[in-house]
């Protein structure tokens, strides 16, 4: 076994080499490049990615990018695609092939199927003479530099790869103006979807919070806010608006001999912390551990309509 130093180096040598595709790679971008996304963004079928062995993997992983970003589309293998899957590919689709060589035989049913049709087609290759290349309407050449290794396995072309695949992703968010919204469409599951929903998908109503109003004494303020568990109080006008909150923090510092005569006004913070419902979960997270508070108070034109809980956010997303 080599010694530490030795394996290291070669570690580094390996990014060096990548890195080095890729800045090659940020030359190549052109009007294909543009002319790509065209075709995507204009396509009203699916996007069918395609490719085999390392190429195969790096296109899974773009259609998955582009299942979840807006644009319709899902895998093929080329060999399953030549006993029966090429069925699944309609004349309205459009098809992304990767292949290193360009010369792969495993792709060639989809390259004449795809001409045969007139299935609109994007070679993502190095080789610019390649069939993959000929028969493209569009063909994305990435940089024929070397592999990251000895024996020619594919690293850095893959790399590239993925890189052109992400790009061609991120592009179609801008045309699309994808938004934070649109992401947590297709992302319900998991933290990601999590943080990414909005206030009222959590909130509680009004109906389960704690209200009084202005006038009442302590000894109602109290029953109300241990009726509801959520440690305040809300105070709210003959219309309904809030006015002022109640923590059991207010509570605390208030408490003396006259406590029980005092009323909600008295004692209540007249600076509630409000939101609006269409708030993201996350950012209303920071908001709540920025003011060190456990509760934000949810209203439109200051009617109180809700309240959102940390531990029910913390709930959501560690689900």
């Amino acid at each position: 076994m080599l010694d530490k130093k030795t394996l290291i180096q070669d570690a580094i040598a390996v990014i060096d080499n990548e890195i080095n595709g890729l800045e090659k790679l940020k030359k190549t971008f052109d009007d294909n490049f543009i002319e790509a996304l065209q075709l995507i963004f204009k396509c009203s079928g699916k996007v069918i990615v395609s490719g085999i062995g390392k190429s195969g993997h790096i296109a899974k992983k773009i259609s998955a990018t582009f299942a979840s970003t807006g644009t319709p589309s899902f895998f093929v293998h080329p060999c399953e695609a030549s006993h029966g899957d090429l069925g699944m590919i309609e004349k309205n689709d459009l098809v992304i092939l990767l292949s290193n060589s360009g010369q792969t035989k495993e792709i060639r049913d989809q390259l004449y199927y795809c001409k045969k049709f007139n299935i609109a087609l994007i070679g993502i290759t190095k080789k610019q003479n390649s069939e993959l290349a000929r028969l493209s309407n569009v063909c994305l050449i990435i940089p024929d530099i070397d592999e990251a290794n000895d024996i020619n396995a594919p690293t850095t072309s893959t790399t590239m790869m993925l890189a052109l695949g992400d790009a061609l992703a991120v592009g179609l968010l801008k045309i699309r103006n994808f938004t934070n919204e649109n992401f947590a469409v297709f992302h319900p599951g998991g933290k990601l979807g999590s943080a990414l929903l909005k206030v009222k998908s959590l909130m509680r109503s009004k109906e389960s919070l704690a209200t009084v109003r202005a006038h009442q004494k302590m000894p109602e303020v109290l029953l109300e806010i241990t009726s509801k568990s959520l440690g305040c109080v809300a105070v709210i006008d003959q219309d309904g608006l809030l006015i002022g909150v109640i923590t059991d923090g207010d509570l605390r510092r208030n408490f003396n001999n006259n406590f029980l005569e005092k009323t909600a006004i008295e004692i209540m913070n007249k600076n509630p912390q409000i939101i609006d419902q269409d708030l993201l979960v996350n950012d209303a997270i920071e908001i709540m551990n920025k003011k060190s508070i456990t509760s934000l108070f949810i209203c439109e034109k200051n009617k109180l309509i809700g309240i959102i809980h940390i531990h029910d956010c913390l709930k959501e997303i560690n689900t």
